[in-house]
Protein backbone atom coordinates (compact mmCIF):
# COMPACT_ATOMS: atom_id res chain seq x y z
CA UNK A 1 0.00 0.00 0.00
CA UNK A 2 1.02 3.55 -0.57
CA UNK A 3 1.87 5.94 2.24
CA UNK A 4 -1.18 8.26 1.71
CA UNK A 5 -3.51 5.26 1.87
CA UNK A 6 -1.92 4.03 5.11
CA UNK A 7 -2.10 7.49 6.65
CA UNK A 8 -5.76 7.81 5.64
CA UNK A 9 -6.63 4.43 7.20
CA UNK A 10 -4.73 5.33 10.37
CA UNK A 11 -6.63 8.64 10.59
CA UNK A 12 -10.00 6.90 10.15
CA UNK A 13 -9.08 4.32 12.79
CA UNK A 14 -8.00 6.94 15.32
CA UNK A 15 -11.09 9.03 14.64
CA UNK A 16 -13.32 5.97 15.11
CA UNK A 17 -11.60 5.14 18.40
CA UNK A 18 -12.27 8.63 19.77
CA UNK A 19 -15.91 8.58 18.63
CA UNK A 20 -16.57 5.24 20.35
CA UNK A 21 -14.81 6.37 23.55
CA UNK A 22 -16.69 9.66 23.75
CA UNK A 23 -20.07 8.00 23.25
CA UNK A 24 -19.30 5.32 25.83
CA UNK A 25 -19.77 7.81 28.68
CA UNK A 26 -22.75 9.53 27.09
CA UNK A 27 -24.95 6.58 26.21
CA UNK A 28 -26.59 4.51 28.89
CA UNK A 29 -29.81 2.63 29.29
CA UNK A 30 -32.52 3.11 31.86
CA UNK A 31 -31.06 2.64 35.33
CA UNK A 32 -32.12 2.87 38.95
CA UNK A 33 -30.53 5.28 41.43
CA UNK A 34 -28.47 2.40 42.83
CA UNK A 35 -27.18 1.43 39.37
CA UNK A 36 -26.31 5.05 38.65
CA UNK A 37 -24.41 5.34 41.94
CA UNK A 38 -22.44 2.15 41.24
CA UNK A 39 -21.50 3.06 37.68
CA UNK A 40 -20.58 6.68 38.40
CA UNK A 41 -21.42 7.68 34.83
CA UNK A 42 -24.33 9.56 33.28
CA UNK A 43 -27.60 7.72 33.58
CA UNK A 44 -31.27 7.97 32.70
CA UNK A 45 -33.43 7.21 35.74
CA UNK A 46 -37.19 6.74 35.39
CA UNK A 47 -39.50 7.29 38.32
CA UNK A 48 -42.24 9.36 39.87
CA UNK A 49 -42.19 12.65 41.72
CA UNK A 50 -42.75 12.17 45.46
CA UNK A 51 -45.52 14.70 45.99
CA UNK A 52 -45.37 14.34 49.78
CA UNK A 53 -41.76 15.57 49.94
CA UNK A 54 -41.04 19.29 49.53
CA UNK A 55 -39.95 20.64 46.16
CA UNK A 56 -38.35 24.07 45.90
CA UNK A 57 -37.07 26.52 43.35
CA UNK A 58 -34.34 28.98 44.34
CA UNK A 59 -34.43 31.81 41.77
CA UNK A 60 -31.20 33.38 43.06
CA UNK A 61 -29.26 30.20 42.19
CA UNK A 62 -31.67 29.00 39.46
CA UNK A 63 -31.96 25.57 41.12
CA UNK A 64 -35.04 23.35 41.30
CA UNK A 65 -35.00 20.48 43.81
CA UNK A 66 -37.48 17.68 44.32
CA UNK A 67 -37.61 14.08 45.53
CA UNK A 68 -38.11 11.21 43.10
CA UNK A 69 -38.79 7.48 43.56
CA UNK A 70 -37.30 5.24 40.86
CA UNK A 71 -38.86 2.07 39.45
CA UNK A 72 -37.20 -0.10 42.13
CA UNK A 73 -38.68 2.01 44.95
CA UNK A 74 -35.49 3.89 45.89
CA UNK A 75 -36.09 7.54 46.77
CA UNK A 76 -33.46 10.24 46.23
CA UNK A 77 -33.36 14.04 46.09
CA UNK A 78 -32.86 15.48 42.60
CA UNK A 79 -31.11 18.80 41.97
CA UNK A 80 -31.73 20.50 38.62
CA UNK A 81 -29.84 23.70 37.74
CA UNK A 82 -32.77 25.17 35.82
CA UNK A 83 -36.34 26.25 36.55
CA UNK A 84 -39.04 23.67 37.15
CA UNK A 85 -40.08 22.06 33.83
CA UNK A 86 -43.46 22.98 32.38
CA UNK A 87 -46.28 20.61 33.35
CA UNK A 88 -44.16 19.11 36.14
CA UNK A 89 -47.15 18.95 38.49
CA UNK A 90 -49.12 16.95 35.91
CA UNK A 91 -46.36 14.37 35.31
CA UNK A 92 -47.20 10.69 35.57
CA UNK A 93 -43.54 9.77 35.17
CA UNK A 94 -40.29 11.68 35.31
CA UNK A 95 -37.06 10.84 33.48
CA UNK A 96 -33.92 12.49 34.81
CA UNK A 97 -30.58 12.39 33.02
CA UNK A 98 -27.45 13.11 35.00
CA UNK A 99 -25.17 11.63 37.68
CA UNK A 100 -25.37 10.50 41.27
CA UNK A 101 -23.20 12.55 43.63
CA UNK A 102 -22.64 12.57 47.36
CA UNK A 103 -23.54 15.79 49.15
CA UNK A 104 -23.93 16.83 52.78
CA UNK A 105 -27.48 15.42 52.79
CA UNK A 106 -26.36 12.06 51.32
CA UNK A 107 -26.70 10.66 47.80
CA UNK A 108 -28.19 13.22 45.43
CA UNK A 109 -28.96 12.94 41.71
CA UNK A 110 -27.71 15.98 39.79
CA UNK A 111 -29.94 16.20 36.72
CA UNK A 112 -28.81 17.83 33.50
CA UNK A 113 -32.15 17.20 31.76
CA UNK A 114 -35.65 16.37 32.97
CA UNK A 115 -38.37 14.89 30.80
CA UNK A 116 -41.92 14.70 32.09
CA UNK A 117 -44.53 12.28 30.83
CA UNK A 118 -47.90 13.88 31.30
CA UNK A 119 -51.28 12.22 31.00
CA UNK A 120 -52.51 12.28 27.45
CA UNK A 121 -54.93 15.04 26.61
CA UNK A 122 -56.48 12.55 24.26
CA UNK A 123 -58.67 9.66 25.28
CA UNK A 124 -57.23 6.50 26.76
CA UNK A 125 -58.52 4.31 23.93
CA UNK A 126 -61.07 2.41 26.05
CA UNK A 127 -63.88 3.23 23.65
CA UNK A 128 -61.83 1.77 20.78
CA UNK A 129 -61.44 -1.54 22.61
CA UNK A 130 -65.21 -1.79 23.08
CA UNK A 131 -66.03 -0.74 19.53
CA UNK A 132 -67.28 -3.17 16.91
CA UNK A 133 -65.51 -3.34 13.55
CA UNK A 134 -67.15 -1.16 10.93
CA UNK A 135 -69.18 0.83 13.45
CA UNK A 136 -68.09 4.42 14.20
CA UNK A 137 -66.68 4.83 17.70
CA UNK A 138 -69.42 7.25 18.71
CA UNK A 139 -72.01 4.52 18.01
CA UNK A 140 -70.66 1.45 19.80
CA UNK A 141 -72.92 -1.49 20.41
CA UNK A 142 -72.83 -0.74 24.15
CA UNK A 143 -74.41 2.67 23.49
CA UNK A 144 -77.00 1.38 21.00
Amino acid sequence: MRLPTLLGLAFVGIFGFFVVNSFGDQVSGWETFEDAAESGRKAHVVGTWDREAPSTYDPSRNVFTFVMTDTSGTTRPVIYANPKPANFEDAERVVVQGRMTTAAQGDVFEAEHILVKCPSKYNDGAEFEAAEPGVPVTQTSAGS
